[in-house]
């Protein structure tokens, strides 16, 4: 099994997740922004407070010197003065000069920057002389930031490690929801897995969530289908096997019959039935093949094409004659003028009318009549095989569409599979067919009556 591919439970788990994952990051990252900012007003406060007092110390500015000390905040201090030139005037550190200065030089200017591998906070201001007011000197203060570090920290952990445990258990509730939800569908995964592999019974949809049932209705449609064609494997298998037992074994016979005679007319007879009788199975062989064929889930809707009914039915007509010919019998076909568009599979619809004249051709005697009409009646297209044969009594009309049924005394012999293959073939193609006596109360007549379909 491929392992890229995701079970349910953790593809939900992903989704549920990775959005609540990237939440927290910008949460993470907006809350750092935030207390960073926050930690830093009341110590920029402090440090420009202290700054102006160790200024004043200085008498920057032409300001009376004032006595005392800065106040300490437990950082590191430093400061410089220099003048416009960059020469330095007072200070105990080399401070790194600073960003570009705001337009209104007159307001401190705080930034961040390092010193003796140390990070330090540093405002800037600038002063003038009142005696000079063009000599200019750069005041800079930098204390280090480990306390600010320390307040920063402890805010946002304040708030982040909350939002994570918080996240972890909603991950844990969600878990056990989806593992508490997903459990229908495990029910029904080992219910299917514990069948028996000829089990094709239907799902039942009540087990499984109403989001799952698309998919059950889906299966069980495929169930049937499946059960369909098994079905049909199965019958076609009892039917070959039923059937062929019986026609195989006296063609063997026959064929050791054969072998023991001397006399050569007596062979020439033996083998003559041999060949009767290897037409017997090769017909039978080929009804059984066409019923097998025309079955439920023989064909695939999606190829069936549009066809035009006159010309099939002219094609399959133009077949027979021969055989028509050899019992002199009238074969005629009557055709429409209108074209007579059915949809469905042409070879399909070729074997149905070629069994319903073989039905005919057979049953009907010597001299007489079988006639193939095509027509549009009533918006479909209609097709009917009449002969004046011994006919189909009402009571036998039903049965004769049963695999291997056969009214007795008939004279001839079928396998009797030739009607059962049209019932299959109008089924497939949604047609309706019927049995009536032919002209005259004489004979059979076959209607087989096709949907409406209006393309060609």
């Amino acid at each position: 099994m491929n392992e890229d591919i995701l079970s349910l439970r953790n593809h939900l788990m992903n989704w549920l997740f990775t959005p609540l994952f990237v939440l927290w990051i910008f949460s993470t990252a907006s809350g750092y922004m935030a207390t960073v900012n926050y930690a830093n007003q009341p110590y920029d406060l402090a440090l420009i407070e202290r700054a102006r007092a160790l200024a004043t110390q200085l008498n920057l500015g032409g300001q009376p010197q004032a006595a005392g000390v800065v106040p300490g905040s437990g950082e590191k201090v430093y400061y410089l003065v220099t003048a416009t030139d960059g020469r330095v005037i007072a200070g105990n550190a080399r401070l790194p000069r600073p960003p570009a200065l705001l337009s209104k030089r007159n307001e401190p200017v705080f930034s961040d920057g390092e010193y003796k591998g140390e990070k330090v906070r540093m405002v800037s201001m600038h002063y003038r002389f009142p005696a000079d007011p063009s000599n200019e000197v750069l005041f800079q203060m930098a204390e280090t930031t480990g306390k600010r570090l320390a307040l920063t920290r402890g805010i946002l952990g304040n708030i982040v490690i909350p939002q994570l445990l918080l996240i972890i258990m909603a991950g844990g509730a969600v878990w056990y929801a989806l593992k508490r939800g997903l459990m229908p569908l495990e029910h029904l995964r080992q219910e299917v897995a514990q069948r028996t592999r000829d089990d094709l019974s239907l799902l039942d949809e009540n087990k499984a969530p109403v989001e799952v049932k698309p998919l059950i209705d889906a299966v069980n449609d495929l169930l049937q289908r499946l059960k369909l064609v098994m079905e049909s494997q199965r019958r076609f298998v009892a039917d070959a096997a039923h059937q062929l037992r019986t026609p195989f074994a006296g063609l063997k016979t026959q064929a050791e019959l054969a072998l023991r005679e001397t006399d050569p007319e007596r062979v020439h007879q033996s083998l003559e039935k041999i060949l009767a009788s290897a037409e017997r199975c090769n017909h039978l062989v080929n009804q059984l093949l066409s019923l097998a064929r025309n079955e439920p889930g023989g064909h695939s809707y999606s190829s069936f094409e549009t066809l035009e009914l006159n010309r099939l039915a002219q094609d399959v007509a133009m077949q027979w004659v021969p055989e028509a010919l050899k019992k002199n019998i009238d074969l005629g076909f009557e055709g429409s003028r209108q074209v007579l568009p059915v949809r469905g599979d042409a070879l399909a619809i070729k074997e149905m009318i070629g069994n319903l004249l073989d039905n005919a051709i057979r049953y009907t005697p010597e001299g007489g009549t079988v006639t193939l009409r095509v027509d549009y009646e009533n918006g479909g297209s209609v097709l009917r095989v009449e002969d004046n044969g011994p006919g189909i009594t009402e009571e036998h009309r039903e049965r004769v569409f049963e695999r291997f049924y056969r009214i007795l005394g008939s004279g001839q012999q079928g396998s009797g599979l030739g009607l059962p293959i049209v019932r299959e073939v109008a089924k497939l193609h949604g047609a309706l067919i019927a049995l009536d006596e032919g002209a005259g109360g004489h004979g059979t007549l076959v209607t087989v009556r096709f949907p409406h379909h209006s393309e060609i």
